[in-house]
């Protein structure tokens, strides 16, 4: 017993072992509805000998029960987990599927096509380095496909793999593959990708997905899973500046006192300077503690709590960075926003604005304009409806510390949270801060009237002018 006990954990870590020092990507599939993704990630999947008997026994009955395909098994159905996403044969949530190769560690965002899910999208995309992006050979590049493409550009992936899918219904037609290559390149020059790679695929046949396809000897390219393993990936763990939003004091006893929270960038190690902001004060990094032990240095990704070696007020929503590694703060910001519930965006409504582990009051002082994600065209808005982009000035109510989404997608980023329903309403980026904000703001009458009239009968209160211009 001891024997086979002691094989087991000697085969766990030697697993674990190969494996931790892999490279991570994480990519997203999407596209329009219809186009193949979760059969895609499926035949990743299987032609990766991925799947236990087991599973493939359950989808095959399961392609049987719901009849979703013509094949002996429904590769779709290894990722399509809800049942009104089987019984419908499409994507309704964003499931996450994990697997390795020999060279890298991958975590899949499996995302809807469908335009109402489009906010199910923008929630993968956010923490994803690639994108795999699906067009369906019969159709060409739908609105969706324009749509999913500016969210990636937008929530800064700055690598997209081009996968036409469906090639055995246009009879492996090399010339349908150049049209549609030269019809995506023409839409995507004005988005923000560093690369943008094509493929012609099969996922239902599985060519040019693992293995080389015998019906496209015209393509010369890498197959897709060539393409992932050699997918460059974001700047490393250690190259970015210091971030590390104070998420929880820990404080069991009178002896210890430690800050808990992830770092979001950059390195820190014991002996470390840091600044903790907004307050300014400056300390040294005393230990990094988790719960495997002490650590001498901690980076991007990593759960710890820092102790410090002076007593310094911290709490909760504080950032700590090195003093030589400044970011921005301020109470009003220029940013994009993805609009993500039912009810529109109404300017001059307070909500709850999340920056990182830091939540205030604000509101939408202006929305300088709308992207029609099909043209790229800006358009005037005074709303913003369920899944609209828009360029937005944000008033808030206390300043917070941000770096540009372009910097930092961590401390860039920002949710919208509806005070009454709690309900996430909203995501956005960070372009900026706003200058002179104060005279972008733009008052109701009855706002203007009551301060006029405090002002007046109260002028001990020394209430600030609305209608003064310093």
């Amino acid at each position: 017993m001891n024997t086979i006990s002691d094989l087991l954990s000697y085969d766990v870590e030697a697993y674990l072992k190969q494996h931790e020092n892999k490279d991570l990507l994480r990519f997203i599939t999407c596209g329009s509805v219809d186009d193949g993704k979760s059969t895609l990630i499926g035949r990743l999947l299987y032609d990766n000998q991925l799947i236990f008997e087991d599973q493939l026994s359950a989808i095959q009955k399961d392609s049987k029960k719901y009849n979703t395909t013509d094949q002996e098994f429904d590769l779709a159905l290894l990722v399509d987990g809800l049942q009104s996403e089987r019984e419908q044969g499409i994507t309704i949530d964003v499931a996450y599927r994990y697997f390795t190769t020999d060279q890298r560690k991958f975590i899949i965002a499996d995302t809807p096509g469908h335009e109402q899910y489009t906010r199910n999208m923008a929630t993968g995309a956010s923490t994803s380095d690639l994108a795999i992006i699906l067009i369906d050979a019969r159709h060409g590049v739908q609105t969706q496909t324009r749509r999913h493409s500016f969210i990636c550009s937008l929530l800064g992936i700055k690598h997209a793999i081009i996968a036409v899918n469906k090639m055995d219904t246009v009879d492996y037609s090399q010339q349908r593959y150049q049209d549609i290559k030269k019809e995506y390149r023409e839409f995507a020059s004005d988005l923000n990708f560093d690369s943008i790679q094509f493929v012609p695929v099969s996922a239902l046949h599985g060519d040019n997905v693992v293995y080389p396809s015998k019906n496209m000897t015209w393509y010369p390219g890498s197959t897709l899973m060539r393409l992932l393993n050699s997918a460059q990936t974001q700047k490393s763990k250690t190259d970015a500046e210091f971030r590390f939003p104070v998420q929880y004091v820990n404080r069991p006893n009178l002896d210890f006192r430690g800050f808990c929270g992830t770092v979001v960038s950059g390195e820190i190690r014991v002996g470390d300077r840091i600044q903790v902001l907004p307050s300014g004060k400056e300390s040294k990094v005393k230990s990094i503690v988790t719960f495997d032990g002490d650590l001498t240095s901690s980076y991007a990704g990593q759960a710890v709590t820092l102790t410090l070696e002076d007593e310094v007020d911290i709490s909760r929503g504080d950032v700590l960075v090195r003093p030589d590694q400044q970011p921005h703060h301020s109470n009003s910001l220029d940013a994009n926003i993805v609009w993500m519930n039912e009810d529109s965006l109404q300017i001059n409504r307070e909500y709850l604005i999340k920056v990182g582990t830091k939540t205030v009051t604000g509101q939408v002082s202006k929305i300088a304009h709308r992207v029609d994600v099909n043209t790229m065209q800006k358009l005037d808005a005074s709303q913003l409806h369920l899944n609209e982009i828009g360029q937005c000035h944000l008033t808030l109510n206390e300043k917070v510390i941000f770096d540009s989404y372009e910097d930092n997608r961590v401390t860039g980023a920002f949710i919208i949270i509806d005070r009454l329903t709690n309900a996430t309403v909203g995501a956005g980026m960070i372009q900026g801060a706003l200058e002179n904000q104060q005279l972008e703001h733009s008052y109701s009458e009855f706002e203007v009237e009551l301060n006029q009239l405090v002002r007046k009968h109260f002028p001990h209160w020394d209430a600030k002018d609305l209608l003064s211009k310093g």
